[in-house]
């Protein structure tokens, strides 16, 4: 059978008005058949059930024999298959500009629809040209929503991934609570403020709410920022127009323009400086943004999300955060416990991260003495659920077969002030490592200590003599925040 051609299940119970539509349809063999013909709403159902890619374009009688036709009939069929077109002829003397009537053969998902009358026309179904080119149009749908939803199969597929990558590992009550509360923002809008310590999974919580929400097929765009220039934040937030500023040679557009119809999440919401917090304000209230260099302001459709690890009722009363900002912002508020807080998952996350890693590492899965996971869940994890993933990593090197607390206690690397008191680093003639590492452990310690002693990543940048971006990309390679 061609792939092009059309197939049709007709239910029609009269064999004249059968014939009408055979002979509409012959002018038209090479390109419309007519598969199946039955009399009746369950015959077709049953067929439909059976083989469903055999058809189609269903051309049916709206009063069919039996108790199941018109509406009722429709819906019947598009439950077996939605993307199957249906049109309807009917003999009802009806009014053709009765809006009512089509209205309730779209609603119950019809594609066309035509009368039998008048009685003179007896070879061909009344309005023959309309109808043919209606099954064509029909056919031509129904491609496109096999197409529609293969794509949205794929996204699903995408989305699922996703969330795999990004579930929320946890034992403890608090956390159980944060999970059953993403649950509850599924169908709501509403900006969210999630608060907690660096290395708490905020931007976890910000994943699941996107990609669990009605916005999922759309962009998920996370910006850090501490990690943009302040001369620079605007322009990347909201763009600029070609010839704004001196080196604007093109159109740039803004984060909120790239995240329009999806979600931006704004993490560490403090470090933004106050001419740009009043520019969010205007997103938040007008859904406008105003780009450098345009008179004219853009409307975007964007749900936020924001985050921090600072206390903004503080930063509101020390005059760097703006009081109107916070309000529009804490609108439902998502707060994440420290690790230490909440120890119930530290032996949950251990197992989660060393199977992961394990598993990349293409290595077996080591097991823990009990001593060991002891001593991990009575540890105060200061960087939180990242440090327990990196001294995961860094265990994997260390042990081999079974990890004992000596392990434990060489992969948890101490601050540097914990060190001061002792004086200098000390070093272990049985316990030699590569300059590279011990390098990479210097930069760590030294880079949590300076960010333990300022205000903001903003200032941690600056104390270290490093431009922002170049700052959070050493950040990343430590694995520190």
């Amino acid at each position: 059978m061609e792939k092009h051609l059309i197939r049709i299940l007709l239910i029609e119970g009269e064999d004249f008005d059968a014939r009408r539509v055979e002979s509409t349809i012959a002018y038209f063999k090479d390109k419309i058949k007519i598969i199946s013909t039955v009399s009746n709403g369950d015959a077709a159902l049953k067929l439909l059930k059976d083989s469903s890619d055999n058809y189609d374009v269903i051309v049916m009688d709206y009063q069919i024999a039996g108790t199941l036709h018109g509406v009722e009939l429709i819906k019947r069929i598009k439950e077996v298959e939605n993307t199957i077109q249906i049109i309807v002829i009917t003999k009802l003397t009806i009014d053709l500009t009765d809006l009512n009537f089509a209205r309730a053969l779209m609603d119950a998902g019809a594609f066309w629809y035509c009368t039998k009358y008048p009685n003179d026309i007896e070879d061909y179904i009344y309005q023959p040209t309309d109808f043919i080119i209606s099954i064509f149009n029909a056919y031509e749908r129904k491609k496109l929503e096999e197409q529609r939803n293969k794509s949205h199969k794929k996204l699903n597929t995408k989305i699922e991934q996703i969330l795999e990558s990004k579930q929320i590992i946890s034992n403890s009550a608090e956390m159980e609570k944060v999970k059953y509360d993403i649950e509850r923002l599924t169908n709501n809008e509403a900006t969210v403020l999630i608060t907690g310590p660096s290395g708490t999974g905020k931007e976890l919580v910000a994943y699941n709410i996107h990609y669990k929400s009605k916005r999922k097929y759309e962009s998920f765009v996370p910006i850090n920022c501490g990690s943009l220039p302040n001369d620079l934040i605007e322009s990347e937030l909201f763009g600029y127009e070609k010839g704004s500023f001196t080196g604007a040679s093109n159109q740039k557009d803004g984060l909120f323009q790239i995240a329009n119809n999806g979600t931006i999440f704004l993490d560490e919401i403090a470090e933004l400086p106050l001419s740009a917090q009043v520019k969010l304000l205007r997103v938040i209230q007008d859904g406008e943004i105003h780009k450098i260099g345009r008179t004219q302001t853009i409307k975007v459709d964007v749900r936020i999300i924001a985050a921090t690890n600072k206390e903004l009722r503080k930063e509101v009363e020390a005059g760097r955060f703006r009081e109107d900002l916070y309000y529009r912002l804490n609108v439902l508020l998502i707060s994440l416990l420290p690790l230490k807080d909440r120890n119930n998952d530290v032996e949950v996350l251990t197992k989660h991260f060393l199977n992961q890693y394990s598993f990349q590492m293409g290595i077996e899965t080591p097991s823990f003495s009990e001593e060991a996971i002891e001593f991990m869940k009575n540890y105060s994890w200061p960087g939180n659920v990242r440090e327990l993933k990196n001294v995961i990593q860094r265990l994997l090197f260390i042990a081999n077969g079974k990890i004992e607390l000596e392990h434990i206690k060489r992969a948890i690397i101490p601050s540097l002030k914990e060190e001061e008191k002792n004086g200098d680093i000390n070093f272990d003639e049985n316990n030699i490592i590569p300059w590279k590492e011990l390098e990479r452990d210097i930069k760590y310690k030294y880079f949590k200590f300076v960010r333990n002693n300022s205000s903001s990543d903003a200032e941690t940048a600056t104390k270290l003599g490093l431009a922002p971006p170049n700052y959070f990309r050493m950040c990343k390679e430590l694995g520190l925040k």
